[in-house]
């Protein structure tokens, strides 16, 4: 892999599905991590919300598979999907991975049996979390583990410094953070470099506004969670008459106007279809003009 400077811009790659550039390209989070722009979160592979196996399993293994066929180099996942049933699917699927690829998981939830994710931040927890999913992607280290807080928790120095202290181990190469603020960022900080952070965040949802700026400051990769709305589909009037003018989806326009939001958004968009798949990554062409981009910016229903 090429070095370069920590946050820079990739160069631009071909979109395999048919031909044209990725606008969007890749991001350089650190000298050994190269993300494409577009990635593919893959959470909607278990069952209903993430819970037991896929409906489809070959299906499931057809969307993974390409994945990579497409070009993308960024597939997000945690062994709490399932649990542990998309992790298994993802090394049934791509196992030996391609040099290129890099898997990011998370750890700071479980499953309770009432498909519930409690917060699992104890150092045991913690521990565990990080060798499930060692074990069932059948990998040595893990590229990038996101701490994700959950719940009422708010202290995450020593959640975090479990995770630098097995960084220093060997067993995660970079870290990242998931549903924190702004101060949360700037404690972790001091303890370890944050690679990425993954808060929800949308074309309608933007209360994070102001983190998202931070994160470009700081070219750190801000990667929304959530970018199409999640369990409730994103409904809303402006981005339908938007997508409508510009011969798009209104899935395909959020999702670009997510990466002309800033040059360090990351897209990990989630879906168990190979037609929606294509239709995500055909979003990362989609160059928005001013008049669609200044209506989109007026669509949201938080808090901007």
């Amino acid at each position: 892999m090429t070095p370069g400077r920590t946050g820079e811009a990739g160069t631009v790659i071909q979109n395999k599905l048919n031909g044209t550039t990725l606008k969007h390209s890749t991001f350089r989070a650190a000298d050994d991590l190269v993300l494409t722009r577009m990635g593919y979160g893959a959470m909607q592979l278990a069952g209903p919300m993430a819970w037991g196996p896929p409906k489809d399993r070959d299906a499931a293994i057809a969307v993974l598979r390409e994945v990579v066929a497409l070009g993308l180099t960024h597939i997000d996942t945690s062994d709490y999907y399932g649990p542990h049933t998309v992790n298994n699917l993802i090394r049934e699927a791509l196992y030996p991975y391609p040099d290129e690829l890099h898997i990011v998981t998370k750890v700071g939830a479980r499953r309770d049996p009432d498909k519930s994710w409690p917060a699992a931040l104890s150092r045991t927890e913690l521990i565990s979390a990080v060798h499930d999913n060692l074990e069932h992607l059948n990998l040595p280290v893990l590229d990038l583990v996101n701490l994700r807080m959950t719940g009422s928790a708010t202290d995450i120095v020593e959640p975090f410094t479990v995770l630098a202290e097995l960084q220093q181990e060997g067993l995660i190469r970079h870290l990242g953070l998931s549903n924190i603020n702004a101060e949360q960022l700037e404690a972790a900080r001091a303890i370890a470099p944050v690679r990425t952070v993954q808060n929800f965040y949308n074309v309608a949802v933007r209360n994070d506004d102001a983190l998202v700026d931070l994160c470009a400051r700081e070219r750190i990769a801000f990667v929304p969670f959530f970018p199409l709305g999640g369990f409730q589909p994103l409904q809303s009037d402006v981005l339908r008459t938007v997508a409508d003018e510009l011969g798009h989806t209104p899935r395909q326009v959020a999702l670009a106007w997510l990466l002309h939001r800033s040059p360090t958004t990351l897209l990990i968009p989630g879906t168990s279809s190979l037609a929606h798949l294509r239709e995500n990554v055909d979003a990362a062409t989609i160059d928005l003009p001013a008049e669609a981009l200044a209506q989109l910016n007026t669509s949201a229903t938080s808090p901007v």
